[in-house]
């Protein structure tokens, strides 16, 4: 009887092989897909949010709205790296805050990161390129008015007292919320609930734009803001879809809810618009976009999705359909009805309707989350069964305390970011007004690009001519002229 000889040992392809460069514990799938989830959601702020700022304002705006998201990206980054980062992710400091620490040392880059089979130095740049898009969407709020270099002032000092408080608070492993059980899946509270009441505090501080320019607004080029709004759009299956840390199902399902609850609400703003007022808008449809990418983002891979809350990754795909239907109508409601009937919310000049599109579709996305949040989800992103129960399905499993627990942990997180930001936006606004005016001048807002930074976003006159060189021109019949330097 002959003896079957034994197996040839396993060798893992030299490709696989664990090396200086790539330690054992390194996933190169998942950290292949962080960097490429990191890089989608930059995009959505630099060129993104660029394009459709430069778009949807008046033509004598459209440079400096572009450029306040562009130093915000750059700004916001060598702030993070130098402090940022660990005040959001590092040791505890107290509760609702990390210590500081620099993340730009090459031994602290290479090590694992807090959760993932990714280094440090991937970590860093994903959570960084939130950090920049929550600014840049408070810089929404105030354009057409704000003084740049106040603006240059208020971006590292809110980044530092505001923002990696929320992050700390909410997405540390050790913050208060955090280990509370709140659900924050991809930046519904930190983000979205933050940028939008921020954005609507500050406005109050910097004030409206001239009375003419709150009448009389439009666009100076509708296709360049659907160019920034599909960027946007896109750019959301980075922001979901990176969040479980891994190329996993939970990331698939994120991406599939965000999309569905964001196709839900463009649809319905749509259809309000056509049946109240007569015309689909195409304004309106980029909003209806814009608040179901908020909504779902604090539930996307379990429930829905929203613009301004981050669920998406702890709802079923139904969920994310009502979701949808919710985002796309409520903030609709507040913005089209309630708005125009608040004598608070017309006194307040808020230029994009950030409050509307982020701060309430956040809180809506938040609460949403509460109620639909699946247990069995949760498990697959929290790796903890039965501490995430939403009220719905505690209600329906007899569950009752964990069901409310859950609702009344995503009401209190709503309380406190809102709190936060209303706090810390105002004392910086307050202190950066003691060095430099918060709102341009009056003539200054009235030429606009040229005053402030000598450059104009079209040349449509010929060989390059400025607008004031030619006869007949807008700022032609204006008293003030300003020449480029």
């Amino acid at each position: 009887m002959s003896i079957a000889p034994a197996p040839a040992a396993f060798v893992l392809p030299s490709n696989l092989l664990p090396d200086e460069a790539n330690p054992p514990w390194m996933s190169k799938g998942d950290n292949t897909w962080q960097l490429a989830a990191a890089t989608l959601v930059g995009l959505q702020s630099v060129p993104g949010l660029m394009i459709l700022y430069g778009g949807a304002v008046k033509k004598k705006w459209a440079i400096n709205s572009a450029f306040m998201a562009l130093y915000t990206f750059a700004c916001v980054l060598v702030c993070w790296v130098c402090w940022g980062y660990h005040l959001s992710f590092g040791d505890t400091l107290i509760p609702i805050w990390g210590k500081v620490d620099v993340s730009v040392e090459q031994e602290y880059l290479f090590l694992k990161a807090f959760s993932g089979n990714f280094p440090n130095s991937t970590m860093v740049f994903f959570q960084f390129v939130f950090a920049a898009i929550t600014l840049i969407l408070i810089a929404g709020a105030l354009l057409g008015r704000m003084n740049f270099y106040a603006w240059m002032m208020f971006v590292p000092l809110w980044l530092t007292f505001s923002y990696t408080v929320g992050a700390f608070t909410i997405w540390s492993l050790n913050g208060w919320l955090s280990t509370m059980g709140i659900i924050d899946y991809s930046g519904g509270y930190v983000i979205h609930l933050s940028s939008g009441v921020a954005g609507f505090i500050a406005a109050f501080w910097v004030g409206p734009r001239l009375a003419k320019d709150r009448e009389n607004f439009p666009p100076n080029n509708i296709l360049l803001l659907l160019m920034g709004a599909g960027l946007l759009w896109m750019g959301w299956t980075g922001f979901n879809g990176g969040d479980p840390y891994a190329v996993s199902v939970d990331a698939s399902l994120a991406v599939l809810n965000t999309h569905i609850c964001t196709a839900t609400s463009l649809l319905t703003w749509l259809f309000l618009d056509t049946v109240f007022f007569r015309k689909p808008s195409v304004m309106g449809a980029v909003q209806g976009m814009i608040t179901g990418l908020v909504c779902i983002t604090p539930a996307a891979d379990g429930v829905i999705k929203v613009f301004a809350f981050v669920i998406l990754g702890v709802v079923q795909g139904w969920a994310a359909i009502v979701m949808g239907v919710c985002s796309g109508s409520i903030p609709w409601l507040t913005m089209m009805v309630l708005h125009k009937k608040s004598r608070l919310l017309q006194m307040v000049d808020d230029t994009m309707g950030i409050f509307h599109t982020h701060a309430i579709a956040g809180m809506l996305g938040g609460i949403l989350t509460g109620l639909f949040a699946d247990p069995h989800l949760c498990f697959l992103f929290y790796a903890k069964y039965g501490d995430y129960v939403g009220l719905f399905y505690g209600l329906h499993d007899g569950r009752y305390g964990k069901g409310f627990r859950q609702m009344g942990i995503q009401l209190i997180g709503i309380l406190f970011v809102i709190s936060l930001n209303v706090v810390v936006t105002s004392l910086v606004c307050l202190l950066v007004q003691l060095i430099v005016p918060l709102r341009m001048s009056e003539e200054a807002m009235e030429v606009g690009d040229e005053a402030i930074h000598g450059e104009e976003a079209y040349a449509i006159w010929g060989n390059g001519d400025s607008a004031e060189n030619v006869k007949g021109s807008a700022i032609d019949d204006m008293d003030v002229h300003y020449s480029p330097k």
